[in-house]
Order: structure tokens, then C-alpha cells, then sequence
């Protein structure tokens, strides 16, 4: 599996911790999430997060879209996974991401997000991937793009 960003620190324990992203378009727009929690850099992201315990990736994926963008959405296809090592200062954990990333259609907005500091954020779809924070999200949407319109 392909790893993005700083390799472990030796001798440091990393409790794995797999997530589900998407891509979710509609037309030749993207829909991201801008996270901004006081005390920290604002980033945009794919939309997405951890599975929770005995928790499925595709209700997963349907719950994290649902409460950091306030859409309901279309899965179509699993695209791409990958890994990277970080320190999760809400948790106050060292992680080993793995993030399996989705294809997935906007089918209707709900309302706003309703997980806090989060907001949608539609744009062109060829922009994004230089707005996008995560660099492994980055790399697998210029993946897509290049597949989609390559």
C-alpha cells in the first residue's frame, strides 16, 4: 500500500486507524469539506473519517459525508487506498491512516454540516486537487481526473 507524507518515527507505537474518503462530484464539481477547529491550520479535505467500531465502510462513508458536508451521496466504486503516519492531537494518538477512497455521486443536500468546524465546499473539479490539504487525497484525485478526462 502506498504511504503518503513522513515515515514512522522508529521506535514509536501507531495504532492503525481506517477511514473511508469520497469524491463526490456532481458535474464538474467537486464536493469537499473545509475543516477549521480553533487552534488549528484550516485545511480542505475529501469528506470522510474513521469507521467506527463494528462499524461497515459504506454506512461509514454515508454518515461522515452526511455530517462534515450535509449531503447525502451515491457510492459507485471503491477507487484507491493508502496509508500515512500522524499524530491526532483530538484523540492525542500517533496513527497509521489508512484511507480507503470512494467514487461517489451528490445526490441531495440535507442541510448544513453537522459535525462542528466543518463546512461544504463545492468547486471546479480541476482546482481542487491544489486546495486539497491531504497530500495522498491530492495525488488520487489527479488519479481520477486524469482517468475521467485524461
Amino acid at each position: 500500500m502506498r504511504r503518503f507524507g513522513k515515515p514512522p518515527e522508529p521506535g514509536r507505537h501507531y495504532t492503525p486507524r481506517v477511514g473511508v474518503y469520497a469524491i463526490i462530484t456532481k458535474g464538474k464539481q467537486i464536493l469537499l469539506t473545509e475543516q477549521a477547529e480553533p487552534g488549528f491550520k484550516a485545511e480542505i479535505q475529501l469528506p470522510g473519517g474513521g469507521i467506527d467500531q463494528g462499524e461497515h465502510p459504506l454506512p461509514a462513508l454515508h454518515r461522515e459525508a452526511m455530517e462534515e458536508t450535509g449531503w447525502k451521496i451515491e457510492p459507485y466504486r471503491h477507487f484507491a487506498c493508502y496509508k500515512r503516519y500522524t499524530y491526532m492531537p483530538e484523540y492525542d494518538l500517533y496513527a497509521m491512516k489508512i484511507a480507503h477512497i470512494y467514487l461517489c455521486r451528490a445526490i441531495l443536500r440535507h442541510g448544513p454540516p453537522s459535525e462542528a468546524f466543518h463546512q461544504a465546499v463545492w468547486c471546479d473539479i480541476h482546482e481542487a486537487p491544489a486546495r486539497l490539504g491531504p497530500i495522498g487525497d491530492a495525488h488520487f484525485l489527479r488519479r481520477f481526473l486524469s482517468h475521467k478526462y485524461g
